[in-house]
Parts: structure tokens; C-alpha cells; sequence
């Protein structure tokens, strides 16, 4: 009798866990330094939702957009994925993801411009998660040897190049290296106020357009700017930063942590400052992440719940004093005490310095048709201006020209 009532706990068991429903939610590059959040974001969401069993992935950033394809495809996606801003804009273009059913209770959740990135033609289809204005982190060691006072550091991009180039002048070591890789120079041109698309059509071609790529092509030319800045972006300066070889870092404070990582010395040696503000745009470009649901989910229901709830108040701002780095993208969540109290150390200074410029902040990545195919048309070009083997006017035109032929 004992044997026949246990094997039938046992069958109730199995029965309850098998009518339980499995979910998957994917991250980008997050283990394992924060393992411990993203396993209490597991443990939390079952607890509200017995119901769920829920199973966390983090994927490299090179492969989630291949991964997610894939597993659309199979019809076996993850019922939530972190994307950037540029992923989102890639893959709903490519028909992979779910728009999202938001009451205006929830839109409200949100801060306004972090919801319109996510949102094409009426439809959200990511949630904001988190995100990080840039800021100046640099090297007072390197400031004193180069005849700079590191009380007055550099706040416009007109002064931060002026000491970029005295660095490297005066002590032989790069003094900065500007965010121009890739797609960089359509942030860049937003930044100062210039167009990038009117009317339906590419307009970057003006005067005022290549008097601004046309600074950069000097300062590269003239051996101001590393030779791999085209290639590495991010993480060339990171690594050149931390081996106290570069002057200035404009990064996002998340970064520093990889500092204070990488070589303590440099990191005690670093100072933080505002990022230079064009005061024609009055915008900073700040990449933003967000949570998407794949096309091809089974429960939409529990696939829209899970992104709201990775999202909600609570959780942003869990998760941001975690990084120590991080914003959050929700309006009650980003008014925390936490993101204004300064400190003596660079991170401290960086998260207090960034959150002042959450107002300023705004991811300027823009949806357009054949952003794949037209993304790198513009790099091929703007790399061409940069080693010399267009002008930088030939370079704008025949990029303009190629993007007018798909708008």
C-alpha cells in the first residue's frame, strides 16, 4: 500500500512539473559577474509565477543575433531577449520579432524617449532596460606630464582635441580616441546637430557635414589618432586606457570597471568629467538595451510578462546597483538617491557625472530600410576618407548618393 501511495506522489510529481510552463529569457555578455542577479531574477519571477519554470542564457554579443535567428526559425526562440537598440532595428526588419501589447499604464513605466527607440510604426518591440551616457574618463599622471592641469579638464570637443593633441605632443602617447568606427559618425553628426535624414532622404553630405569628418581625417592623418581606432572602437581604447597608454577614455562609466580591473594603478590615477555637449544638439549618444520577444513564442501572455517584470521599477534598479554603472530606464527607478552620490573613486565619480546627463541622453540609432546594407556602405566609405583614398566630400556623396538610390 505505502509502495502504491508513493508511486502515485511521485506520478503527481511528474504530472505538476510537466504542465508547468518552460521559459527562456538570453542576455548579452552578462556571466559571470552577475550571476547572482540575473539567478534571483529566476528565483523571484517562479515565486510570483509557480506556474513557470524558468531558465536564464547568456550569450556572447557576437552571436546572439545569429542565435535568435536560428532558434526563430526552429521555432523553439526564448520567450525574452536582450537586444541593443541596432539589434532590434536588424532583426524586426528580418520579421523576428513579436510586438509587444503595452497598456498606456505601462508605457508610462518608461521614460518617453527610451520607448520610442524600441518603437517602429506604432509598435513597441522591445521594452528600455538599461543604459549609460558617456563620460571623460581621464589620467592625471598623464595630464601633469603633458603641461595640463587635471583640475581643468576639457569640456567641449574642441578643447578635448586641443589636449589631445598636446598629449601626444608633449609625452608621445595617444590623448584620446574618438567613438569613429563603424556607423559612429551618424551619432556624431546628430550630436552637433546636423541631419542625417530629411524628408525621406540622406542629407549628410553638406559643408557643415565634412568640416566635422574632415577634423577627425587631420587628427588621423597626422598621427593624433591610433591607427586601429577604425578597427577596435571600444575596446582598443578600454585596452590602451588601461595600459596607461591614452590620456582620455570617452566611454561609458560601465568601462571603468574594467579598469579598476585590468590595472588598479591607472584606475587610482583617473578622474571623470562630463561628456563635451555640442550645444547645437544638445544630445548625447547613449546605446540603449532593451527586452525583446521573439516571433515564433508559444506564450505570448508569459513572454510579455517576463520582459515587463525583467523591466519593472524594482528590478532596473537592483540591477543598476549591482553594476554600480548602469541606469535605469524607468522613471520612478532612475529618481533612486543611489545614481547622485558621489565619491573619490572613478566609478563613483562616473555614475554621479553620468546621471547627470540622463537628460541629455538619447539613443540616436536610426530605423531606416537596408540598414545592414546601407550601415556599411558608410563605413566602407568613411574608412576610404580616413586612409586617403577618397576625399572626404567624395566619400559623403557617393554615400548619400548610394542610400538616396534605397530610401
Amino acid at each position: 500500500m505505502k509502495k502504491v501511495l508513493l508511486t502515485a506522489a511521485l506520478l503527481g510529481l511528474s504530472t505538476a512539473s510537466a504542465q508547468k510552463t518552460q521559459l527562456e529569457f538570453w542576455t548579452i555578455s552578462l556571466a559571470p559577474l552577475f550571476n547572482d542577479e540575473m539567478n534571483r531574477l529566476v528565483t523571484e519571477f517562479e515565486k510570483e509565477n509557480p506556474n513557470i519554470d524558468l531558465k536564464w542564457v547568456d550569450v556572447p554579443a557576437n552571436a546572439i543575433e545569429q542565435k535568435l535567428l536560428a532558434s526563430v526559425a526552429s521555432g523553439r526562440p526564448p520567450a525574452a531577449v536582450n537586444l541593443s537598440s541596432d539589434m532590434v532595428v536588424k532583426l524586426n526588419e528580418q520579421g523576428a520579432l513579436e510586438p509587444l501589447p503595452l497598456t498606456d499604464a505601462q508605457k508610462k513605466l518608461y521614460f518617453p524617449n527610451t520607448l520610442a527607440t524600441f518603437t517602429d510604426g506604432g509598435k513597441v518591440l522591445a521594452l528600455p532596460w538599461y543604459w549609460s551616457p558617456k563620460v571623460v574618463a581621464y589620467n592625471t599622471d598623464i595630464f601633469k606630464k603633458a603641461g595640463l592641469d587635471p583640475a581643468k579638464p576639457p569640456r567641449t570637443i574642441q578643447t578635448l582635441m586641443a589636449a589631445a593633441k598636446q598629449i601626444k605632443d608633449k609625452t608621445g602617447l595617444y590623448g584620446f580616441v574618438p567613438n569613429i568606427d563603424g556607423i559612429s559618425f551618424l551619432h556624431l553628426f546628430q550630436e552637433a546637430g546636423l541631419p542625417v535624414i530629411k524628408g525621406g532622404q540622406a542629407v549628410f553630405n553638406s559643408p557643415e557635414h565634412i568640416r566635422l569628418v574632415q577634423q577627425y581625417v587631420d587628427l588621423y592623418k597626422k598621427g593624433y589618432i591610433p591607427e586601429d581606432t577604425m578597427r577596435r572602437g571600444y575596446t582598443g581604447a578600454t585596452e590602451l586606457y588601461s595600459s596607461g597608454k591614452l590620456g582620455m577614455l570617452m566611454t561609458g562609466p560601465q568601462f571603468l570597471l574594467r579598469v579598476q580591473n585590468d590595472n588598479p594603478a591607472v584606475y587610482n590615477l583617473t578622474k571623470v568629467t562630463p561628456y563635451p555637449i555640442n550645444v547645437a544638439g544638445n544630445v548625447i549618444h547613449t546605446g540603449l538595451m532593451g527586452f525583446a520577444v521573439p516571433k515564433g513564442v508559444r506564450d505570448k501572455a508569459a513572454a510579455n510578462k517576463l520582459a515587463l517584470f525583467l523591466t519593472n521599477d524594482a528590478n532596473q534598479l537592483a540591477f543598476s546597483k549591482v553594476t554600480k554603472t548602469t541606469f535605469p530606464t524607468t522613471v520612478r527607478a532612475s529618481s533612486d538617491p543611489f545614481f547622485r552620490q558621489g565619491g573619490t573613486d572613478a566609478v563613483a565619480q562616473g555614475r554621479a557625472v553620468a546621471s547627470g546627463e540622463l537628460k541629455k541622453a538619447k539613443d540616436l540609432v536610426l530605423v531606416y530600410p537596408d540598414a545592414g546594407k546601407l550601415n556599411k556602405v558608410f563605413k566602407d566609405n568613411i574608412e576610404s576618407a580616413m586612409s586617403g583614398q577618397k576625399t572626404v566630400k567624395a566619400a559623403l556623396d557617393d554615400t548619400v548618393k548610394a542610400w538616396n538610390a534605397s530610401l
